[in-house]
Order: structure tokens, then sequence, then C-alpha cells
């Protein structure tokens, strides 16, 4: 990792020998209408430690990603680090950086967004004392490295957020999911490129499109924090979803199957994983009988539980 020389940026006091460890949501976003705006964590989690070393950088992945992703400053984590530092006015410093992941890479459930987050809780812990951030500025940071802020902010805050841009940073507003919301998310083998997916979207849309999804999304906040009977309405869309279809042609015929059988299915963030929100546990097992029945590729049921803590940070 670049020290102070490199950077000509200095050293913060007092990091030798610290060491935190994180704990990351996967999130899903989009959750239908609510296109680069609604994100919802989910309870499926990275969890890293990371250490302040003598010198260099030690980069160490178990589980998802585990010989595949860069081991040195290249590291999404790492940069994630290297960036929040240079934010607050200082070089990283050396690290240990060892990652244990279980979110899914490249299916729709932010497994970029999680790292980044890592990275910049990281940094929080170890310049608490020194530069602390506050929600604001996490998202900012967080932000700044992911170009938008609807996977990253329910990845650091939990539960469903609104998250929407100003000219002074990004913003949030954090909603408590009703109990009643049972999320599934049944992930394919194959993965998807986010900038394929975002490539397949036309720059402009049907004014009739444009305020279908605004209703559908007002509507969809409403269902999943108070009205769940109302998901399969709310999860309508004609922003996005038809346009990616031609990428992922399983994913596309089994959402219309699942929600023409009354479930209420949509492409999770980019996909190709599909996110059902389910208004009870039994709609999810009828949801993952239907998937095992009609798919022709393999894919995986994961019932998740809403997060409702976001990213946590603690000494390691």
């Amino acid at each position: 990792m670049p020290g102070a020389e490199a950077t000509g940026l200095p050293q913060a006091p007092g990091l030798a020998g610290r060491a935190v460890k994180v704990k990351v949501p996967a999130t899903s976003a989009n959750l239908g209408p609510g296109f680069d705006t609604l994100g919802l964590a989910l309870a499926q989690y990275d969890e890293l430690e990371a250490h302040v070393i003598d010198a260099g950088l030690e980069v160490e992945v178990h589980g998802v990603g585990e010989g595949e992703v860069p081991l040195d400053d290249s590291h999404l984590v790492v940069r994630a680090i290297a960036h929040s530092f240079a934010r607050a006015g200082f070089a990283p410093p050396p690290l240990r950086l060892v990652a244990h992941n279980t979110i899914p890479h490249g299916r729709g459930l932010g497994s970029s967004g999680a790292a980044i987050v890592a990275g910049v809780m990281i940094a929080k812990g170890l310049l608490d004392d020194v530069a602390p951030f506050d929600a604001d500025r996490l998202l900012e940071l967080a932000t700044e490295l992911e170009g938008h802020p609807d996977n990253v902010a329910p990845a650091l805050f939990g539960g469903l957020t609104i998250a929407w841009t100003t000219p002074e940073g990004p913003r949030h507003k954090k909603l408590i999911v009703h109990r009643g919301v049972s999320p599934l998310v049944l992930v394919p083998e194959h993965e998807m490129s986010t900038a394929l997916a975002r490539s397949l979207q036309p720059e402009q849309v049907p004014h009739e499109d444009a305020v279908f999804n605004v209703s559908r999304s007002a509507l969809l906040v409403a269902a999943l924090i108070q009205s769940p009977e109302l998901l399969l309405a709310a999860t309508e869309d004609k922003l996005h979803q038809n346009y990616r279809a031609q990428a992922m042609p399983e994913t596309d015929r089994l959402i219309r199957a699942l929600r023409e059988a009354g479930h209420p299915a949509v492409v999770s963030g980019a996909g190709p994983s599909i996110l059902v929100l389910a208004s009870d546990p039994s709609e999810r097992a009828d949801a993952i009988r239907l998937v095992a029945e009609r798919a022709e590729t393999a894919w995986q049921a994961l019932p998740l539980a809403v997060d409702f803590k976001g990213a946590t940070v603690q000494p390691a």
C-alpha cells in the first residue's frame, strides 16, 4: 500500500498495532421500480479484519473470490481504505487485511458496494479518534467510489434505504421493513456485468413509463414498511428490467413465471439474481419449488432476513 512518501500525505498518529474487524451485509438495489434509489440490506455478510503492521501490505481472501480477486493495492477494499485515508488527509498505514467473504460476486447482491463499505468502515475504525467520520461522510466516501448511493446506503445503514444526491453530496433515509416481509434471493451460477446491464437501457423513456414507475416506487415504500399485501403491484417496473432482459433471458423467464404465480419477484440489482419479496415464509417455499421446476440451469435459493444494523466496526 502506498505510504507517506508515495502519497505526499502524513501518516496518521497513533495507529501502530491497531486492529479492527468489520461486518458488511449484502444488498439488493432497485427492488423493481426504485431504480438507482431504493436498496435493501440482507443478512448475508462479508467479514474482514485489518491489522496495522510494520511495513507493506498483506491481503488474504477466504470464501467467495478466493484465488480470483487481486491481493495487492488494486483490491477494492484496499483502494477504499486508501481513498478514505486520503480524503481525511493521511497516507494509509501498512496493513494486513483478511477477508472472509460470503456475498456472491457479479450476481446483483452488492458485492462491490460491500467491499467499498468495508474499506470505508476500516478507515473509520482506525481513524476514529483522529478524524471521525459521521454518517453523511461515510456515505459520501463510499459513493465517490461506487458512483451511486443505492447499494452503499443500505450496506452502511441497514434496512430499507432511500438514497438521493444533492449539490452538497449524497443523502439517505433509512426505514424499518415490516416484519411480515420475507426476502428470498435466487442466485444462478453465471455472473452479470453491471456495466453491460446499464448499457442496455435507453437514455430516454416514454413519459407514461416514468409516471408508472413514480407511482410504483411510492407504493413500494408503503408496501415494505406497512402493507406487504401490496408488494406484487408495488414491484412492477417499466424503466430497466425489460431492457436488460435480453442479457439474462432465464432470469427474465423465471421472474415472469414467479409473478404470474403471484410472487413479487424482481431483478436483484443489475442481476442476474432474482429477489422475491415474499409476505410470509410459506410463500418463499412455493417460490423455491417453482424455480426448481422451471429453471434450466442450477439456481441457489437463499432465504434471508432483512439486515437492520448495516455495517459494523469494532476493535479486533
